[in-house]
Formats: C-alpha cells, sequence, structure tokens
C-alpha cells in the first residue's frame, strides 16, 4: 500500500520536503491548509505555487487517500444532529466515522481504527465479518480531518471518541501517531483531555497507553460484572480476566489522573438483572470512576433487545445508592445506523 501524505508525521515530511526541494514553511503552510482552513485537496490552496502544487500530487497522490461513498443524516435540529460517513479506503475496504453534534455546543468525531473487530463482542455490529486489517495513521487522521470540514467554517472538532470499528488498543500506534496531529498546536490544537479512547479491556495496551504520557481519557468497555458473564458476551477477551482489567485501569489513573469510564452495555435479560447491578457496585466500591450505561442498540442481525425501562432504571437506582457515579448516554443516530458497524453492515456485503 502506497503513503498518502497524511501517513507521514511531521518530522518525517521536514525529510520529504528537503529531498522534494521544497524549503521548510512550504509545509507550514501545508499543514495550515489542512488542519486550520480545512483544505482536503492540494490544488485549494492557492498560496502555494502551482509548481509546487503539483510536485506534492504527483510525489503523494492526493491528499485523502478515501473516498465516502455513504453517508447518512439524523432527522434533528441542525444544532442536534448525527451524521455517519461510510469511507471507502485505497484498498476497497470500508469503515465507518461519525460526526455528532450537540445543544451544549459539542462537535464531536467517533472513528474507527480498524477494518472489522477480532473482538467477538457478541452486541456488536462492527466483528460480524471478521478482522480484515489495522488503519494507517494517515487512514485515522483522514476520518478526523473529513468529520472536522463537514462543520461550518468557524467551527472545529471540540471532541474525539475512538469508539468506531476495531479495537484501538490493538493498533495503539497509527492511533497515538495520527493524535499527535489532533492535538498539535499547528494540527487541530485539540485538548488531550478531550480525546476518549475505549477499550474492551486490553490490560497490556492500557498499560502501554498510560506510558505514552498524554492524558487521554480511558473508557473501558466491561458490559460484566463477572468472568463467566463477560465471557459470553465478549468471547474473545477471556484471556484478560476483570481482575487483570481493574489493575491495569487503576494503574493508568495514578499515571494519568484521569477518572476511569467504565462502558456497560444493557441488554435484556442477559446483564440487565439487579444482581448483575449488586455485583458491579461491588467491583467498582473505592474507584475514581463512573459507569456509562448505554441501552442496547438494535441490530438486525443478532437476537438481542433493549432493555425495558423499568430495568434500566432499576440498576441506575442500586448503582447510585452504592455509591457508584452513573450516566445513561444517550442514543443518537440509531435511526441512521449510526451504532458501530452498522452502516458498514448495511452497504457492504461482508
Amino acid at each position: 500500500m502506497s503513503h498518502s501524505f497524511l501517513d507521514y508525521t511531521k518530522d518525517d515530511l521536514e525529510e520529504v520536503f528537503r529531498t522534494l526541494n521544497l524549503p521548510p514553511f512550504r509545509l507550514k503552510q501545508v499543514r495550515n491548509w489542512i488542519f486550520a482552513r480545512k483544505g482536503g485537496d492540494f490544488d485549494t490552496m492557492h498560496n502555494l505555487p502551482k509548481l509546487c502544487r503539483e510536485v506534492l500530487r504527483e510525489h503523494f497522490g492526493p491528499l485523502f487517500a478515501g473516498q465516502v461513498v455513504q453517508e447518512t443524516t439524523s432527522d434533528r435540529t441542525e444544532s442536534d444532529r448525527t451524521e455517519k460517513l461510510l469511507v471507502q479506503l485505497a484498498d476497497g475496504n470500508q469503515i465507518e466515522c461519525v460526526l455528532l453534534r450537540d445543544d451544549r455546543n459539542h462537535r464531536t468525531g467517533c472513528i474507527s481504527t480498524q477494518v472489522g473487530c477480532a473482538m467477538g463482542c457478541q452486541f456488536c455490529a462492527s466483528g460480524l465479518g471478521g478482522f480484515l486489517r489495522n488503519l494507517t495513521r494517515g487512514e485515522i487522521l483522514e476520518q478526523i480531518l473529513r468529520l472536522n470540514a463537514r462543520l461550518e467554517r468557524n467551527e472545529r472538532l471540540t471532541h474525539l471518541v475512538i469508539m468506531g470499528i476495531g479495537e484501538p488498543l490493538l493498533n495503539l500506534g497509527a492511533l497515538l501517531s495520527a493524535l499527535d496531529d489532533a492535538i498539535a498546536t499547528d494540527g487541530l490544537d485539540m485538548s488531550a483531555r478531550r480525546i476518549t479512547i475505549s477499550t474492551v479491556g486490553i490490560p497490556k495496551g492500557i498499560e502501554k497507553l498510560a506510558e505514552s504520557g498524554h492524558p487521554y481519557k480511558l473508557a473501558v468497555s466491561l458490559h460484566a460484572p463477572n468472568d463467566e458473564l463477560r465471557e459470553k458476551i465478549v468471547p474473545r477477551t477471556r484471556v484478560n480476566g476483570i481482575r487483570e482489567i481493574m489493575d491495569a485501569a487503576e494503574l493508568y489513573h495514578r499515571r494519568s489522573g484521569r477518572r476511569i469510564t467504565f462502558e456497560y452495555v444493557l441488554i435484556r435479560n442477559l446483564n440487565d438483572q439487579p444482581e448483575h447491578a449488586k455485583e458491579l457496585a461491588r467491583l467498582l466500591r473505592g474507584k475514581t470512576a463512573i459507569v456509562n450505561l448505554i441501552p442496547f442498540n438494535p441490530v438486525p442481525e443478532l437476537p438481542y433487545q433493549t432493555p425495558a425501562s423499568r430495568a434500566v432504571e432499576q440498576f441506575v437506582s442500586i448503582l447510585r445508592e452504592s455509591g457508584v457515579q452513573v450516566k445513561i448516554r444517550f442514543r443518537k443516530g440509531d435511526r441512521i445506523a449510526a451504532a458501530c458497524g452498522q452502516l458498514r453492515r448495511r452497504f457492504v456485503k461482508i
């Protein structure tokens, strides 16, 4: 696979520009176009000489190596709506990314890190076609830039969540490299504290993330309060018991100073019973953490159902009475197949 412009780090590009006999200030101009002015093509960079643009296009090819082949938009108001893009990569594989707006003026991008997923979460559409490959640094960064470009000229992404297709900690090198440009002052200049990396729970990956030194927010997809039930819901993680995951999360908390979020998809009659809530409360007792409860978003190919409202209320009540902080994630984009992997399943024959 050939490398696009976005696959190179800033340091790498400085060397490439030297070999192309382009002065360093040209790279600054290009980065300004890409990150500040939302330019998606070398030809739009009008303050670069025509010859310079031709050299860049000839050497790197198109700035965006992928192509949007399908997009869907929710029917919410302009200030509170969801857009989902299906992006076809240079090799023909397809991934998804989502732009979420809300009435608090948050503009959140949700991006993927892999084509498919190997984790096998029983409730998730992302892994139904299996795992194909990791995304490159450039393919991850392209998603962020495409979503940012869909905002008005005076707007920019305020938050990033790495919760799309794939397990981020199994492609951590490429992800962290892409995020370097998201938080760089001459990049998107985002706050690292507004970036959330969601993992199904890979202890060694969590430890490596802690070693990176960035205070990204960590969200651990727990989905069960004990190993026996968790193995039914997330079978590929049986080698990583809940105790190991909790120890790694505690390490991340100590290193980063960030409170850990534990995500818990509530599935009717599977993990939404009072005994599950009580066991989860015992597991989290004394932890600096918050539980993000997510009522299951139905997937046509899967047999599971959304929990009853009464079950959700009871689950929340038990946790709060035990001193656990809880939030219920507001479900956005269910009408446009915004759950992970759904749009890809709908438009791609896997």
